[in-house]
């Protein structure tokens, strides 16, 4: 099962005693290829809604039916075509909908007061003079299983959608918290640094205020009597004092400024983890883009191969014609087989109607008159009978050109296949990045490849089938010369007995009524010995019936003459001739 369409498109609505009016139906077109037992492929078109889950017509559309329907709307493409010209159309509709006066429009119509039963699906084209319908479907609604079928699939799907997003918010989820427990991590470990500066600082600031207090308690003790000279020496040790205090104070400010600033870098790094996620996303877009377009590629492969599939039911057609030729030419043969027994029989009538010409020997003459005005006339049928015989031999050589153009199609057509697996190969190279998105992909192309060494196999077989054919056509030929060296042969033996040849005077010939049945390739396989045979036999009759020897001459082009009795009561009883049969390659 192929997907080839699948789109929701606007649809005008038209029921019975029902206004119009517009919705959106899901179309979906999908070709399905059987193989077992017989091939054959089905186009399956299906129009559902998504808000009513029981909205459900289907179409099955097989290639028998196809030709109806071919035949019925005036289409001009073949089956292989027609589901992608049936799309194009979908795509034309899908852009006018948007404008105000749309060119295109899909409409569904039923004869139903309620949407229910057989609805057509129509492409019509608008313009200023009228309403031109394209293409025209009878789509049938489906059962209550059909819909439970439907509802399932659509609900596996679903299924497997959903669990296709959560496996991937799921790996999102776990990148996105793995990087944040990363920052929370570090965040805490400066924080801690932080405060271990600041206690740092403070018992720095502590331990010199208590050294100050010691040092000025110490000073004032020792300095009672001093006092004037010692408050100069406080004064400049609390002066400096109070410079190193400010010194490391803003030591301690200055690194407080760092941990800010790193604090800063930290989150800045944060933001652009961030964002190379979001163009991790727009690439893993644009990996799905070319999937889609490779995609294409493998349905243009198979539309290639739906049309090679075309060619070799065209061959099986040719085959088929080669075996009803075959068949009419056994056909032939019994003919030819019934005209010697019809033969036999007016030999014997003849002898049996000896005593009785011999006693009307006076009308001989007039008889003589009316064979030659016979001989003419069958001279002249026979002349026009080569002439069919060389018309047929011209459209045998047509046939086999025809062949042979075939054969060279298919020759070139396996070059493209060969050129399009080493393209497949190449771009299989270049996306060694992308194989475990592309598994699927890789099995449809192996399929394929199946399929392509399946045709060339039947093409093969076609092939020896047509050989074989060629050899039983060369076999019945051969046949139907010996059978007409026999027949030559008897009829030789009868004009050569000498019983017969004494009262051959008074014998004359039947009117040849019906066309002899001769295939081309017999009236052109008959040897020299035939011919020698035949001219001595015209040569005794004409001897001995008295008769101008120029109407009994072997012609080159030409089949020979039988001897036919001319008695009146001969002639009321006409030698009864089946007619030829109509062939499918010979043409009357």
């Amino acid at each position: 099962m192929e997907e080839l369409f699948n789109k929701v498109l606007q649809v005008n609505l038209r029921c019975r005693d029902c206004e119009e009016r517009k919705t959106n139906v899901r179309v979906t077109i999908e070709l399905q290829v059987t193989t077992s037992p017989v091939h054959k492929r089905d186009l399956l078109v299906r129009i559902t809604d998504d808000i009513d889950p029981y909205f459900l017509f289907n179409l099955a559309i097989s290639e028998e039916d196809f030709q109806s329907l071919k035949v019925q709307q005036g289409l001009l493409i073949d089956f292989a075509s027609f589901p992608q010209k049936f799309i194009d159309l979908l795509n034309l509709c899908i852009s006018e909908q948007t404008s105000e006066s749309p060119r295109f429009l899909l409409h569904l119509s039923c004869q139903s007061p309620v949407l229910e039963g057989p609805a057509n699906f129509s492409v019509i084209e608008t313009n200023a003079f009228k309403h031109l319908n394209h293409l025209s479907l009878r789509l049938s609604q489906a059962s209550d299983k059909e819909v439970k079928d439907y509802l399932a699939v659509c609900l596996s799907s679903l299924k497997a959608e959903k669990h296709v997003l959560e496996m991937k918010l799921k790996t999102t989820e776990d990148d996105l918290t793995r990087q944040l427990n990363y920052a929370q991590q570090t965040l805490s470990e400066k924080t801690k640094e932080l405060d271990k500066l600041r206690s740092e600082w403070t018992t720095q600031t502590s331990s010199l205020s208590s050294l100050h207090s010691q040092e000025l308690q110490l000073e004032r003790d020792k300095a009672l009597e001093l006092q004037t000279r010692l408050q100069q020496q406080t004064e400049q040790l609390r002066q400096e004092l109070e410079s190193a205090h400010k010194k490391s104070s803003h030591q301690l400010n200055s690194r407080l400024t760092e941990l800010e600033a790193s604090c800063r870098e930290l989150t800045e790094k944060k933001y652009k983890n961030e964002s190379a996620i979001r163009d991790l996303k727009i690439k893993l877009v644009g990996a799905d883009e070319e999937c889609q377009h490779l995609k294409q590629q493998v349905l243009s492969l198979r539309r290639e191969n739906s049309t090679l599939d075309t060619e070799v039911h065209e061959k099986d057609r040719l085959v088929s014609q080669m075996q009803m030729r075959v068949a009419v030419l056994e056909q032939e043969v019994k003919d030819k087989d019934q005209l010697m027994n019809r033969t036999k029989e007016v030999l014997e009538a003849t002898q049996q109607q000896k005593e009785s010409v011999e006693e009307n020997a006076e009308s001989k003459e007039l008889q003589i008159r009316k064979l030659e005005a016979t001989v003419k006339s069958l001279s002249e049928e026979l002349i026009k009978a080569n002439g069919i015989i060389k018309k047929l031999q011209g459209e045998v050589r047509t046939l086999v050109g025809k062949i042979k153009v075939k054969n060279t199609v298919t020759v070139s057509q396996e070059k493209i296949l060969q050129e399009t697996s080493e393209k497949l190969q190449s771009v299989e190279r270049d996306l060694q990045s992308a194989q475990q998105q592309l598994i699927t992909k890789e099995e449809q192309i192996s399929k394929l490849k199946e399929q392509l060494e399946a045709t060339v196999q039947k093409l093969n077989e076609t092939k020896e089938v047509l050989k074989t054919n060629e050899n039983v056509i060369n076999w019945l030929n051969k046949q139907l010369n010996e059978k007409q060296l026999s027949r030559k042969a008897q009829g030789l033996e009868s004009l050569e007995n000498p019983a017969v040849s004494t009262t051959t005077a008074g014998l004359g010939f039947y009117p040849q009524t019906a066309k002899p049945v001769v295939s081309p390739m017999a009236a052109a396989g008959i040897s020299l010995t035939d011919e020698h045979l035949g001219k001595s036999s015209n040569r005794q009759i004409g001897d001995s019936a008295g008769l101008d020897s120029k109407y009994f001459e072997k012609r080159d082009d030409c089949i020979s003459i039988y001897g036919l009795s001319s008695n009146p009561r001969q002639r009321e009883f006409p030698q009864s001739t089946k007619p030829s049969i109509a062939s499918a390659y010979f043409s009357a």
